[in-house]
């Protein structure tokens, strides 16, 4: 096999792949003994007749075709692993010229991972981010516990700071009075002075009795989540259909045992101290890893796809539509919300999807670099692990399959690969 390699640009090859006879040749045999499966010849069993009676037999274009697909695979293959390319994507493959058997040339043109250039990331250091629980950060979920588990009884007088209005209200733009998408509800049960509305909208509701009803206006903070409302002025015309007094149980010891298997208050606090820290710092972890990467990635040449980018481009938009879709959001309505066109959402997104790439890549590099290796003693210990956690049977069958496998075992090689960063990186 001959190889003639031209570089199109830092990510693009072009390959031009001539094959020997001696090739050729075995490739013939190996395709006729898989038609010859099939070949039914008298005096011979199915799959027992020699290879040049079988040729005679069968038609001449389904067995150059069949041949054709064998040798042009065989050999991209073969010039991919002796060239030392990382594909990306499907080559676009054309036959440049081919005697049946004899001569065969062909062109692929491939998307590939440039050379990286890795940074000297031994030497990049980064200061871990200290985590630590206040007092105030357990108080706020024994409070808020509390309030899940308040009694809740009805009463007819005005609502006020800490009851439960529940409400049916609408949202008319202020000054074309046309309604507006979202902005309106019924039988919502709010807090009053849990700030889960706009600024100033809870406190409108203070004062009012069942039945009662009022109209006011309100602006929306210039950060609203949806761009479209941001600033904007809404007429709000509510309903209050009840009014409940919320009765918090004691923070004692007979409260703490219908939360969890606690004996004592003290032991919740313990443990709600102990799960927010593992949560603040499994959040640092994230952000040291993100921000290690990004500067390693900073530093280091890293050629990058323009199919990966579009790749990582259409993962950031699913996840986002299944946000909207959660949210009852139609796909329209959040690029409308947001003011833009399909193709420049996408484009909003390239910076971020080309950063993961290129940190992907590198992170690959770097694992490859410090010969991290998954073993199939690990991949087995994990697998058994998470079929502990998931004792369906449909689920336990998902990660016996080989794709589910070979993701576990990524993940794990990403995992090792970032420990080792951390420890470098925080001098460890």
């Amino acid at each position: 096999m001959q190889i003639k390699r031209e570089q199109i640009s830092p990510t693009t090859v072009k390959l031009t792949v001539t094959a020997d006879r001696t090739l050729l040749d075995s490739v013939k045999q190996v395709v006729l003994r898989k038609l010859a499966k099939d070949a039914k010849l008298p005096g011979f069993r199915a799959g027992k007749a020699p290879a040049n009676l079988v040729e005679k037999q069968i038609d001449p274009s389904l067995l150059q075709s069949e041949f054709l697909d064998q040798a042009v695979n065989q050999l991209y293959v073969d010039a991919v692993k002796q060239e030392k390319l990382r594909p990306v994507d499907q080559p676009k493959i054309s036959v440049t010229k081919f005697v049946p058997y004899n001569t065969l040339e062909f062109t692929a043109e491939l998307d590939t991972v440039g050379d990286i250039e890795l940074a000297d990331y031994k030497k990049i250091k980064l200061a871990p981010t200290a985590v630590s629980v206040t007092a105030k950060d357990v108080d706020d979920v024994l409070n808020n516990l509390r309030r899940r588990a308040a009694a809740r009884q009805p009463v007819e007088r005005a609502a006020k700071l800490g009851d439960e209005a529940t409400i049916n209200f609408k949202g008319r733009d202020a000054k074309t009075d046309e309604p507006i998408e979202g902005a309106d509800g019924q039988d919502y049960p709010l807090e009053l002075g849990s700030q889960s509305f706009i600024p100033g909208f809870e406190e409108e509701i203070v004062g009012l009795k069942p039945g009662g009803e009022k109209t006011f206006k309100l602006t929306f903070p210039k950060d609203y989540g949806a761009a479209a409302l941001q600033n904007r002025q809404v007429t709000f015309a509510v309903t209050v259909t009840k009014v409940q007094e919320l009765k918090e149980p004691k923070l004692d010891d007979a409260f703490a045992a219908t939360v969890g298997p606690f004996k004592t208050a003290a032991e919740l606090k313990a443990d709600i101290k102990k799960q927010l820290k593992t949560e603040k710092q499994q959040e640092a972890n994230r952000a040291f890893d993100n921000e290690l990467l990004d500067k390693i990635a900073a530093k280091s040449t890293v050629p990058v796809p323009d199919s990966l980018i579009e790749e990582e481009i259409d993962r950031l938009e699913e996840d986002e539509k299944r946000n909207m879709a959660y949210r009852g959001q139609t796909w329209q309505e959040h690029l409308d919300a947001e003011g833009l066109t399909a193709e420049a959402h996408r484009e909003q997104k390239r910076e971020v999807a080309e950063t993961r790439v290129k940190a992907g890549l590198v992170l690959g590099e770097i694992a490859e670099k410090e010969h991290v290796t998954v073993t199939p003693e690990e991949l087995e210990i994990r697998i058994q692990l998470l079929k502990g956690q998931y004792p369906d049977p449909a689920m336990q069958a998902e990660l016996d399959k080989t794709e589910n496998r070979r993701d576990i075992a990524s993940r794990m090689m990403t995992e090792k690969t970032l420990d080792i960063l951390r420890a470098l990186a925080s001098g460890k």
